[in-house]
Formats: C-alpha cells, sequence, structure tokens
C-alpha cells in the first residue's frame, strides 16, 4: 500500500466515525423532537429550545465533522440560543411550507440536515457534500443536497419508494411545486422494470402541465423533456426540442431549451451535438482554458484596482449580491479557502451586483470580509465581461490568468485550489 493509499484509508475511517457520531446526535435530537411534540403539539421553532428538557448535553447539537464546533462564520440563518451544526428545515421562515411538504411525502422528508460531510475520493480529497438527514418520521439516511432525488433511501426499499411517491403524486398531482416528483417516480419505475407505468405516467403528466401559461411554459415542458429522458424516450425528447426551438423562438427561456438539447445528445452517446448545444446554451464554456479578460475598476474603498496586477497569485472572481441566499451561503466556504490558501498566494476579488451600493455597504461593515470589493451593479461592465448570468458565480484563475473553472462551488471548489497550489 503506498503513502497515499494509507493517507486516503486513515481519511476514510476518521470520517465514517464522525459519520455514525453525527447519527447519534441525530438519533438523540430525533427523540427529542419526538418528545417535545407530543408534549406541544407542533415543533419548536429552533432546535435550541430541545435543552435541557428534551436534549440533556447541547453538545448533541455540534456535528463532530464541523470544524467551528456549531458557530457559523457568517450570522445567516443561526438558531439565537446556542451553538448549532445542524440545519433545521422547521424553522420560522418555512414552517407553512414544511408542513406541507411533510403531509405530502408522509413523513419521509427531512427535518434536521448536517452538511458537514463529504466524500472522499482515491486522493483523499474531500468532492461531493454528503448530508445526513433526520426525518419527521425519525428515520436516519444518507443523500446528496436534493434529498428527493434519493427516495430509496427516503422510503427504505424500492417498492417502498415507488408507493411513496405514487401517493405524493395522487395527493398533488397539478401542483406544480411538486412537478419534480414525476420524473424521480419515471426513474424508480425503469428501476422495477414497470415499463407500462413509465408510460401510463407520462401519459397522466400530459394532462395536468399547463404549456398555455406563459409563466408556466417551458417549466412543465423541461419537466416533460427529464421525463422522457428518465423513460429512455431519448428521440421522443430530441423530436420534442426540435419542436420547441421552431415553435417558441420568442420564449424567453429559449436560451435554457439547449441545455436540454446537450443533454439529450449527450445520454445518446453524441458528444459533438452536445458539446454544440453545451455553447449556445452557455457560451462561458468557450473561456475556459483562456486567458481570463483583464479589467480595471475601483474598489469600493476608492482605490484602483486591475485583474493584472494578480498575475502570479492564484485569483478568485466572486459574483454575489445581498439578496442572493446562495451567494451568501457560499461565503463561509470562500472565507475557510481564503483563510487557509492567502498566505500560499489566493486572493480573492468580490464583485457585488446588487442594484444600489448601500446594500453590499451595509452588508460589508457587517461582516467585514477580508478582501477587496468591486461594486458593478446589477448591469455592471465586469458582469457583461465575464457573461454571468445566474449567481453566485466563482471564476477560478490561476498564476498564468487562466480561467480554471467558473462554476464548481463548496467542496469542489476547495479541493480544485487545493491541487493548483499543489502544482496538480
Amino acid at each position: 500500500m503506498t503513502f497515499s493509499e494509507i493517507l486516503s484509508s486513515i481519511a476514510e475511517e476518521v470520517e465514517t466515525c464522525k459519520i455514525i457520531s453525527c447519527k447519534n446526535n441525530l438519533e438523540e435530537i430525533g427523540n427529542g423532537l419526538r418528545a417535545y411534540e407530543k408534549e406541544h403539539n407542533d415543533l419548536p421553532e429552533w432546535l435550541s429550545e430541545l435543552h435541557p428538557k428534551y436534549l440533556t448535553d447541547s453538545k448533541t447539537l455540534i456535528c463532530p465533522a464541523d470544524e467551528d464546533n456549531g458557530v457559523p462564520i457568517l450570522t445567516y440563518n443561526i438558531d439565537p440560543n446556542l451553538p448549532v451544526s445542524y440545519y433545521y428545515e422547521f424553522d420560522p421562515d418555512y414552517r407553512e411550507w414544511m408542513n406541507t411538504e411533510r403531509r405530502v411525502y408522509d413523513d419521509a422528508n427531512p427535518v434536521v440536515r448536517c452538511n458537514h460531510h463529504a466524500n472522499i475520493d482515491s486522493e483523499s480529497t474531500f468532492v461531493k457534500s454528503l448530508h445526513i438527514n433526520l426525518s419527521f418520521s425519525n428515520s436516519i439516511y444518507l443523500s446528496e443536497i436534493f434529498w428527493y432525488k434519493c427516495p430509496e433511501k427516503m422510503y427504505g426499499s424500492l417498492q417502498a419508494a415507488i408507493t411513496g411517491y405514487e401517493r405524493s403524486i395522487e395527493l398533488e398531482p397539478e401542483n406544480p411545486d411538486f412537478f419534480k416528483l414525476y420524473p424521480e417516480l419515471i426513474r424508480l419505475y425503469v428501476h422495477a422494470e414497470q415499463d407500462k407505468d413509465v408510460v401510463s405516467l407520462i401519459e397522466k403528466f400530459k394532462t395536468v402541465m399547463k404549456p398555455d401559461e406563459d409563466i408556466m411554459r417551458f417549466r412543465d415542458y423541461f419537466t416533460l423533456l427529464e421525463m422522457l429522458r428518465a423513460g429512455n424516450k431519448h428521440t421522443e425528447a430530441l423530436q420534442l426540442c426540435k419542436h420547441l426551438e421552431k415553435t417558441e423562438q420568442k420564449n424567453p427561456w429559449l436560451k435554457s431549451l439547449y441545455r436540454e438539447f446537450a443533454v439529450t445528445f449527450e445520454e445518446m452517446g453524441n458528444i459533438e451535438h452536445a458539446n454544440t448545444y453545451y455553447l449556445k446554451y452557455d457560451s462561458k464554456r468557450e473561456m475556459l482554458g483562456k486567458t481570463a479578460p483583464n479589467f480595471s475598476a475601483t474598489d469600493m474603498d476608492g482605490n484602483p484596482i486591475s485583474l493584472m496586477d494578480y498575475r502570479g497569485k492564484i485569483v478568485i472572481l466572486d459574483f454575489w449580491a445581498t439578496w442572493c441566499g446562495p451567494c451568501i451561503g457560499e461565503m463561509p466556504n470562500v472565507i475557510k479557502i481564503y483563510n487557509a490558501y492567502n498566505e500560499m498566494e489566493l486572493e480573492v476579488i468580490g464583485i457585488s451586483l446588487d442594484q444600489d451600493e448601500a446594500e453590499p455597504r451595509e452588508f460589508l461593515d457587517k461582516y467585514q470580509l477580508p478582501w477587496r470589493q468591486i461594486f458593478d451593479g446589477s448591469k455592471g461592465p465586469l458582469k457583461e465581461l465575464y457573461r454571468v448570468g445566474g449567481i453566485p458565480s466563482l471564476w477560478l484563475i490561476d498564476r498564468e490568468g487562466t480561467i480554471i473553472s467558473y462554476g464548481i462551488r463548496g467542496a469542489a471548489l476547495k479541493k480544485r485550489v487545493g491541487e493548483i497550489i499543489d502544482g496538480n
């Protein structure tokens, strides 16, 4: 066994121990929630309310894999009373929606989640976020971020998952908020070799989708396309793509249709056509591996700043806005990466796309991020230069000024920065 393999084995053992300890914590939290609900006929607003009556040791609220011990880097959507590592889905902002989900999923959906763990690849680096979920029914299961895409783990078996999602769709067959379950049930049918049910569910969805409502139009078609691909009906999916391309030229969602083309061709094995449509969907792809466009601007402290001045350093360009929840949610990760690698010539440049400069100023006064910031505005020149559509948009640029990536976040971003630092 090589030294690298030994390190990988040790890392896996350590992570496994942390996962077991985390599951034990969630078990105790689940028991506490059930006792609280039995007494109050409702769940608490915050997990900290379980302590001390329903949860004796407050350390149970801390995941052993949480490097910050339940104290967030940014005070964003946090428990106001105690340090808590776990994300509580039933907090005051989401209670109404969570009650709906709880009814639809028959208590199989998560009430508490932990995202402090990661899968480990062969080189002992973290690559994918791994969530440990505590459901309303007090079961514990692993998933990636989109838990509803893991129904077999939610319900315990393939047939139980099929029964569960059939029930969910029967309860809300025409509710667009739950249309995402249709393609997931198709995948379950394919796995169970229930081909007739695949056809029946596709036809059923065609009767409930609302393609004549402008706001729903492409979203419902995209769901149908996902169902066709999941059911291995790629020819039909491609025909629908071509039909929409001809009939929807004025639809503002037309560009997103190119991604559907690309995914369909990719799953059919036609990589050349897939790449053509990926470029139509996202022209930024052609910037990968090329020199990052230089810019000169004035930072929010009134000092000149130019990307060329950072040549020889690794740079993260962080396009963000105060109204963007995922942007704020990603910042603790960027702060950790900055703190870990700043002395190794990593720099971050924040680029605010807020409409009013007062908004990021107020945010930065509160949180004092350790890197320079540029206010670009909602339609600024830097946004246009880097072809930024949705945010967060984090661009990773190497020491030679070459664009390495523009879409990765979380553990994947940390992994890639580490690779560049190490010269891999």
